[in-house]
């Protein structure tokens, strides 16, 4: 650290808690501890930590100590557990000594084969002759006692009982899968240091993610991580890790806790398979708390090539954003935490001096007020006037992005070894390629928008050009150096078009109304997959799921992850545009809105219309049409004059690789019911088969699209 800043602290609220001064330092990433004993004893040492034959416990300093503490618990719950398996051995003994003692056998077997009543009589003589060996029986034992008592005394008494009591508790332990052998209700936990792996069996078989047969193998015994439970498991054959975070609810609720406490991922790697699973199961909440400041706060610059800090998931590890080579999709409803989010991006990219910002906010608020200072193009307003200027934005970057393409094919290996920009290029400001980042808040303003443009002797509506060119951006503009951040609060397919989500690499949903909605910035399915920001709490402000581009904290296969991103009030926010003017004011990259320079680009629609193709492509049949009948709609389109009057079921699943299930119930949605018609082989067999009529088919797509739907 270099020392200290005065930074401006805003003032208490129930969401912000009063800080200490903040020091000057760069965010620097502490690299793990090893997690392994250590003993400088050569290959012995690599083959101990490698072995399988080596327990895990044995291996990992946190693992022992866990195993230590579990043996502690055991010791200390043994008589209890002892006892219970006594009195349940006694139940279960007296329960199989009355079905005995009853002839439950023989009767049951009179009664199946219909001849009770001829089996009378041999039923009751072979009761009366057991109710006699019980008596037998039970006059034994009593002798057996006296007589012990007599040679042996009380001592020899007592390890009579004991050697009795061993064998009921052997005969009522706890077997998995049998009924009438533990309690119904297992009762709170009271030891909060220890976890008994078979309160997670049991879990597992009410969700119907096991058998009543199959049981969970522990890799890692469950282990304390910050304030919950972290254990890895093998699920049983042929079970697999992708139906249990599916099922995510179901274990959660077989686990008393809520779904926002429980984070289950799949083990990837060298280390995992398809049926391995880690789990994390929170004490509680751990999205009640107040949000932590941003730790951009802390720091004198950034490096934009670096991951931005964005937030931290359940398990309290920050998660990092990257934003380079790629771009990012912000959907929520209103007051979510749409634009703070989306500030968090940007607050990493205005402390790197090198970066060029185009900032249009379309909520015509005052939110990116302080951007205005360091961004290189900026506005902001709701009006056509508005939409008209993005366009020419777009248009200027569109030519930029060739122009970076062509000197690129001038410059030696050694300088660009390939066709994408590298960070020394990117500050080399001889090449004039510097990162550019989009900021569009609000991009259903600006999309949704039908003023007339004159391009290339054309009238187009602006909405539809904008579409055009930020699909085009996202497309080629990432390996050039643009960075593209869109946020909106209306996620729906009529909004934003499927072209563009489609090359949108990184989204995050926070609150949304329905899983539809979620699916549009998701991505469609995500929902099946145990990803629905429609069930994220309201008052959970700031938390959404993140599907990131890259790596992150969590792993690099983590496909998506719920994340609380920081807070960074508007006092922060100016603190950090002021610092980052103050950087490009010493490092002389001021430029544009921020230098004073407002002069509108110089646009050349000729060269963004050979870039994009000769102008918006008309809308197809599937343009407002929802998954699958989206898809469905544009294989009958390809089909065209072919497209036959029945298509089946098995076709349609065979040719757009949907699961058949959710195939029927999101058609049945949507308002297209299957039915079955006759249709003759090849080998000239007549049969049933379960289809659609693409009259149907085109019908149901029709009403979605007008909305009828």
């Amino acid at each position: 650290m270099d020392g200290h800043e005065s930074l401006p602290v805003p003032a208490e609220s129930r969401d912000v808690v009063p800080s200490d001064p903040v020091l000057d330092g760069e965010l620097v990433d502490e690299p793990p501890r090893p997690n392994y004993y250590t003993p400088r004893l050569g290959w012995f040492a690599s083959w101990w930590l490698r072995s399988p034959r080596v327990p895990v416990w044995l291996k990992s300093r946190r693992q022992a100590v866990q195993a230590l503490k579990d043996l502690l618990v055991a010791l200390v719950r043994s008589p209890y557990r002892f006892a219970g398996a006594v009195v349940r051995g006694l139940v279960a003994a007296g329960r199989w000594w009355r079905r005995w003692v009853t002839v439950r056998d023989f009767r049951e077997a009179a009664e199946q084969s219909e001849k009770l009543a001829d089996k009378f009589a041999e039923i009751r003589a072979l009761t009366l002759f057991r109710w006699k060996v019980t008596g037998a029986v039970a006059v034994v034992a009593v002798l057996g006692g006296a007589v012990v008592e007599l040679f042996y005394g009380g001592s020899g008494l007592w390890l009579l009982v004991g050697v009795v009591a061993v064998a009921l508790a052997v005969l009522g332990r706890r077997r998995d899968g049998s009924p009438g052998r533990k309690a119904v209700l297992a009762g709170p936990r009271t030891l909060t240091w220890t976890m008994d792996p078979q309160v997670l069996v049991d879990a597992f078989r009410d969700a119907k993610l096991i058998g009543k047969d199959e049981t969970l193998r522990l890799v890692e015994r469950a282990t304390r991580i910050g304030d919950g439970w972290a254990i890895t498991v093998d699920l049983p054959a042929t079970r697999k890790a992708a139906d249990v975070i599916k099922n995510r609810e179901a274990l959660a609720s077989a686990l008393a806790v809520d779904e926002v406490q429980l984070i289950v991922e799949r083990v990837r790697g060298n280390g995992g398979h398809a049926g391995r699973v880690s789990m994390w199961v929170a004490d509680s909440d751990p999205y009640a708390t107040p949000p932590l400041r941003t730790p951009l706060l802390a720091v004198q610059r950034w490096d934009a090539w670096r991951p931005v800090p964005f937030g931290r998931d359940a398990r309290d590890r920050r998660i990092d954003l990257p934003l380079v080579w790629t771009s990012l999709l912000v959907g929520a409803i209103p007051r979510q935490g749409k634009t703070f989010a989306a500030r968090l991006a940007a607050a990493g990219l205005i402390l790197d001096p090198f970066t060029r910002l185009y900032v249009a906010d379309f909520k015509a608020g005052k939110d990116w007020d302080a951007a205005a200072h360091v961004a290189h193009r900026f506005m902001s307003g709701d009006e056509s006037a508005h939409v008209v200027e993005l366009v020419g934005w777009l248009v200027e970057l569109v030519a930029e992005v060739q122009g970076r393409y062509r000197r690129m094919r001038e410059l030696d290996d050694v300088t660009c070894p390939e066709s994408k920009v590298t960070p020394e290029m990117s500050r080399d400001r001889s090449l004039g390629m510097p990162i550019t980042a989009v900021f569009v808040d609000e991009v259903q303003v600006p999309l949704e928008d039908r003023t007339p443009v004159e391009v290339e002797g054309k009238r187009l509506a602006a909405g539809e050009y904008v579409g055009e060119l930020l699909t085009w951006l996202a497309k080629k503009g990432p390996a050039a150096g643009i960075v593209l951040v869109v946020a909106t609060q209306r996620p729906d397919s009529k909004t934003i078009p499927s072209g563009l989500r489609a090359v949108l690499g990184s989204r995050f949903a926070l609150r949304v109304m329905d899983w539809r909605d979620s699916n549009i910035v998701l991505g469609e399915q995500m929902n099946t997959r145990g990803y629905d920001s429609s069930r994220l709490l309201a008052s959970h402000k700031g938390v959404g799921i993140l599907r990131p581009d890259g790596d992150t904290q969590a792993g690099a296969d983590v496909l998506a992850l719920t994340v609380r991103t920081y807070y960074m009030p508007n006092e922060d926010w100016q603190v950090i545009c002021q610092r980052g003017r103050a950087l490009r004011e010493a490092e002389g990259t001021l430029t544009g809105h921020a230098a004073g320079d407002d002069l509108a680009p110089v646009l050349d629609h000729s060269a963004a219309v050979r870039a994009i193709g000769p102008g918006p492509v008309p809308p197809s049949r599937s343009a407002g049409v929802l998954e699958p009948l989206a898809s469905i709609v544009d294989h009958l389109d390809e089909l065209g004059k072919d497209a036959p009057e029945f298509i089946s079921t098995a076709e349609l699943a065979e040719v757009l690789g949907f699961e058949p299930a959710w195939h029927g119930r999101r058609l049945a949605e949507l308002g297209c019911q299957s039915t079955r018609e006759r249709v003759t082989s090849e080998s000239g067999k007549v049969r049933q088969i379960g289809g659609y009529m693409t009259a149907d088919l085109l019908a149901a797509a029709s009403a979605n699209r007008d909305g009828e739907l």
